[in-house]
């Protein structure tokens, strides 16, 4: 019996994160194939680690903000210029681009105009339910089909005339064993002092701007709910400058770092002041109940609020349809705003009781039944690739 032909498969990930999604594609694309797979593309050190000879290193075309792109433009327009070309000389079985739209669209319009029948996968939709919703329809001259990390992104994309789109699940559902609490972790959130976990953002801008809020925030909550395991989970390249922020804190927080810190305070927390950003969505999952705030420049606020389409820029609050999680944003973004609503949430009543059923009803949303959000990419990945 003739052995079935390798899936030859091209990934383009142009990112950290989105090295991050294709190594696990990866993985789940062999089990999904019984290891009759083969990868060539543009990756990360992931991707490269686990197999995939990049066509050169991802650094190059992981840039991010407008003076930064401007500045190596010549070298991007190549590099998309050379994945291009590397697909329509051997083209694949399937051309999957990870994440970074600006730079992976660019290489799936160009190989779609030279070759009209190549299926072509986007792992991550753009936030065309935000802002800029004509790209939605757009797409659909060059993706077949769109794996979305958020549960309402298919029907945001159906309601815009985009592509095909099915939820495969946010890569935070394969980490739900290190984000929920054991028995006595739960009970370590019910006891005295509680862990109250300070998370002003993952970039030194955000955090300069939120550092002077939250410091009077916590000043008023510890005035008047008493002591508190105060904790600031910090990333290692910003552990200096958070600890020359927070050090005249009248309420000092405890920094920790690294990952398993981090997971063991959320495990343990009763409840959060965070900066919007991911991490609403990681102590959503670990049933956290939070405060958010958040403050940009007056000229990015302005742009924000001409463009952007959404009643809420969480996104606990945009899965689950429901305004669940008080968020305070830029003139809003006050101690004498969201100390009252953090106070709410540590003493309980009906704010966090209401919080943390919604909390659960957001997991609910956003398990899967039966597979993980990699093995369901890899199922329609192979689906697709095998109906050209």
């Amino acid at each position: 019996m003739q052995a079935a032909r390798s899936l030859d498969v091209f990934l383009v990930a142009g990112e950290e994160s989105g090295d991050q999604l294709g190594v696990k594609l990866m993985r789940a694309l062999r089990d999904a194939t019984d290891g009759a797979v083969t990868f060539r593309g543009v990756g990360g050190p992931a991707m490269t680690r686990d197999g995939l000879a990049s066509l050169f290193p991802q650094s190059d075309i992981a840039v991010m903000g407008f003076l930064p792109v401007i500045a190596r433009l010549g070298l991007l327009l190549r590099r998309i210029r050379e994945t291009a070309d590397a697909v329509i000389a051997a083209p694949p079985d399937v051309l999957v681009i990870i994440d970074s739209p600006d730079f992976t669209h660019r290489v799936a319009k160009r190989v779609r105009k030279a070759l009209p029948d190549l299926p072509v996968v986007d792992y991550v939709s753009p936030s065309v339910w935000a802002w800029r919703p004509g790209r939605a329809p757009a797409m659909r001259a060059y993706v077949d089909h769109v794996l979305a990390l958020l549960p309402f992104e298919p029907s945001a994309h159906e309601r815009l005339g985009g592509p095909a789109c099915t939820y495969v699940g946010h890569p935070l559902v394969e980490r739900l064993g290190e984000l929920r609490p054991d028995a006595a972790e739960e009970a370590a959130r019910h006891s005295s002092p509680p862990t109250v976990l300070i998370l002003p953002g993952s970039r030194r801008a955000e955090i300069t701007r939120l550092i002077p809020v939250f410091a009077e925030t916590l000043a008023r909550v510890d005035a008047v709910c008493g002591p508190a395991d105060y904790v600031l989970p910090a990333v290692d390249h910003l552990e200096g400058p958070i600890r020359e922020m927070t050090a005249d804190w009248p309420v000092k927080p405890r920094i920790v770092l690294g990952e398993a810190e981090k997971w063991r305070a959320f495990r343990r927390a009763r409840a959060a002041l965070a900066a919007s950003g991911t991490v609403t969505l990681e102590l959503a999952l670990s049933g956290v109940p939070m405060v958010a705030g958040y403050k940009v420049r007056a000229v990015e606020a302005a742009f924000v609020r001409a463009v952007i389409q959404v009643k809420s820029v969480l996104l606990p609050n945009l899965i689950l349809d429901n305004p669940a999680v008080p968020e305070f944003l830029q003139e809003n973004c006050t101690a004498q705003n969201m100390a009252p609503a953090l106070i709410a949430l540590l003493r309980g009543g009906p704010e966090r009781a209401a919080q943390v059923a919604e909390l659960k009803r957001l997991g609910h949303i956003m398990t899967l039944d039966g597979e993980t959000p990699s093995q369901r990419a890899a199922r329609i990945v192979v689906e697709t690739a095998r109906r050209r």
